[in-house]
């Protein structure tokens, strides 16, 4: 842990430094395209007078750029990056090539510089999430080891571009690392302090969108917020289905993918005509937003265009993120329910709808609080964040299979869970569920008699399916023997004493030790039998066996009996029981006889 950490360290420190010039690249590239003029500063396009020709070809040509570097470069640029990184750390060994480092933020600064509604965030996660794997594979690392530096530098890029450590944070632990362990979390939070700290000198300290007007909150807000919340996942849904719709579309066409990202310029070339401030990042319309400072009309517009080319040129397979055009289609949502529900405070519904649709869309609803709370400084507003996030995120698991982050990957084969809860076996002991009856030989034995007690067994055949058998010499326990070598020795030598055929120091588990400890060494040696002993200092997971000693062997655990362990999890989750009744004074003898029968109904599984 220690040594990933300070190798994550200098990882932060460059993340940070490629947000910085993924963020002048853009500003870079929009101002070139649309304002002629060389400069590095943040503008948006749709902020000042263009020709209509402009609006419409900009993203045209960006896409023609962006499918030319993804043909001739590499595919891995295309999407939004986090289904890009998910699949490098699932099913790449969190190994990234070398040029989708450099690749990636070109990419998406032409998309975005010339006018596509994306956000830098996912370019980010992918471009630093490529530097940390880079940086792991200059060393002699494990795959694990390496997916925690890409995580690091994803997590530090994401710190960088928002100034938001602790969103950053649990971003990577609910959507990126699929564990929350001190190996891996210790290292990703150094990478996103150092990376903050490094923002702070290169692009400033302060919240990106700050709102200190106060709140009036009530009792009658909080079930608003519910509303609000419902309202925010229904869009969700419906921008999560459009952009999976759209890919579909895209993969019908009788041209090749190279072509697909002009195409979806061009639905932005229309969208841009429509509302101009619809594309680009949109920081200065999230602003206004959050903030209380649009009007309707421009809120309706941003609304219905945003989420519509958004969907539809992401289908496309250009290169952009989710989050920025989230912020935007969720803030203006709550600009529109400000005008319905009653006044809190300037932008306190642009927020809420905000944190919603990103607990909706993400199925991330602690990123999606803690992200507007960090965006905004508005702390004050915390729990009707949770509230409206939360009930975003139930709406949108009940609607939807996958969110838009891991369908992509579903739809190349892969199966991902974002379900997390603690294993069955790490909490449960060898001593619960292993065999302590056992069947022993002396060493002295003959295998010919050995074996022919073993297939004699009478009525008891817990001999028989106990497959290993511990061999007990003078004073002490030998080893042990397989019914296999015993099988064998029986056809080929069976004077041979059984003490021959023993294994001398078998793989063995405590009793003290957990079943998923148990499991690993089973994994780890490709045994599914193990050897109980006495001694606490039972065998750890690596490439040889353990050393038997003298210790008695107390036990056998099984493969089947691990998977017990796990079918009484299961029975806990799935068999319901009343262990409470209310009993009624002065019910009647057959009353009472009813209540008893409707309990055991219902406890019947």
């Amino acid at each position: 842990m220690l040594t990933i950490t300070g190798i994550a360290l200098p990882v932060g420190l460059l993340s940070a430094g490629l947000a910085w010039a993924l963020l002048r690249l853009i500003g870079l590239i929009t101002n070139a395209v649309f304002y002629q003029r060389l400069a590095t500063s943040l503008v948006a396009p749709g902020s000042g007078s263009h020709p209509a020709w402009l609006l419409l070809l900009a993203p045209v040509a960006g896409g023609l750029v962006i499918g030319l570097m993804a043909r001739y470069g590499s595919e891995k640029i295309r999407g939004h990056g986090m289904p890009e990184a998910i699949e490098a750390i699932l099913m790449g060994g969190s190994k990234v090539q070398p040029r989708v480092a450099v690749l990636k933020p070109v990419s998406a600064a032409v998309a975005i510089g010339t006018g596509g509604p994306f956000g830098a965030e996912g370019p980010i996660i992918m471009t630093g999430g490529a530097a940390g794997s880079i940086v792991a594979q200059f060393l002699h690392l494990t795959a694990d080891e390496r997916k925690t530096l890409l995580v690091a530098g994803a997590a530090g890029g994401m710190a960088a571009t928002f100034n938001a450590p602790l969103a950053s944070i649990l971003l990577a632990a609910e959507l990126l690392l699929f564990e929350f362990r001190p190996r891996s979390l210790v290292p990703v939070t150094a990478s996103v302090a150092v990376a903050t700290v490094a923002r702070g000198a290169l692009l400033g300290h302060g919240a990106i969108f700050l709102n200190t007007a106060p709140l009036h909150l009530v009792w009658s807000t909080y079930p608003l917020c519910v509303v609000s919340g419902v309202v925010s996942a229904l869009l969700a849904v419906a921008a999560t289905l459009l952009v999976y719709a759209s890919e579909d579309a895209f993969r019908r066409l009788p041209i090749h993918w190279m072509w697909w990202p002009a195409i979806g310029g061009l639905v932005v070339g229309i969208g841009g005509l429509i509302q101009p401030r619809a594309l680009g990042v949109g920081y200065d319309v999230i602003d206004a937003e959050l903030t209380g400072r649009i009007a309707l009309g421009a809120v309706v517009g941003i609304l219905v265009v945003k989420t519509l080319i958004w969907s539809l040129s992401l289908g496309s397979g250009t290169s952009g993120g989710v989050l920025a055009p989230m912020f935007m289609i969720g803030g203006a949502l709550g600009a529109l329910e400000a005008h319905v529900f009653p006044s809190v405070g300037l932008g306190f519904w642009a927020l809420i709808a905000l944190a919603g649709v990103l607990g909706g869309v993400m199925r991330s609803p602690l990123t999606g609080v803690v992200f507007a709370l960090e965006l905004t400084h508005r702390f004050d507003a915390l729990l009707p964040l949770v509230v409206a996030a939360t009930s975003a995120y139930a709406v949108s698991v009940l609607l939807l299979k996958r969110s838009v982050l891991t369908e992509k990957i579903a739809r190349r084969g892969y199966h991902l869970s974002r379900e997390y809860d603690v294993d069955p076996l790490e909490i449960m002991f060898v001593s619960e569920v292993m065999t302590t009856r056992l069947v022993e030989f002396d060493h002295d034995l003959d295998a010919a008699t050995a074996y022919q007690a073993l297939t004699n067994p009478g009525d008891d055949y817990a001999a028989w399916r106990q497959q290993l058998y511990p061999v007990v010499g003078p004073g002490e326990t030998v080893g042990v023997v397989t019914r296999g070598a015993l099988y064998h020795a029986h056809s080929t030598s069976p004077s041979a004493p059984v003490g021959s055929l023993v294994v001398r120091s078998p793989v063995t588990t405590g009793a003290d030790q957990t079943l998923r400890h148990a499991a690993e060494l089973m994994a780890a040696h490709n045994v599914t039998t193990l050897p109980v002993r006495e001694t606490r200092d039972a065998g750890e997971v690596t490439g040889t066996a353990t050393d038997t000693g003298t210790d008695a062997i107390t036990g056998i655990v099984t493969l089947p009996q691990l998977l017990g362990g796990r079918a009484r999890d299961q029975q806990e989750a799935r068999e319901r029981e009343r262990v409470l009744q209310v009993r009624l004074i002065g019910r009647t003898p057959a009353g009472r006889a009813a209540g008893r029968a409707a309990g055991r109904a219902a406890a019947r599984p």
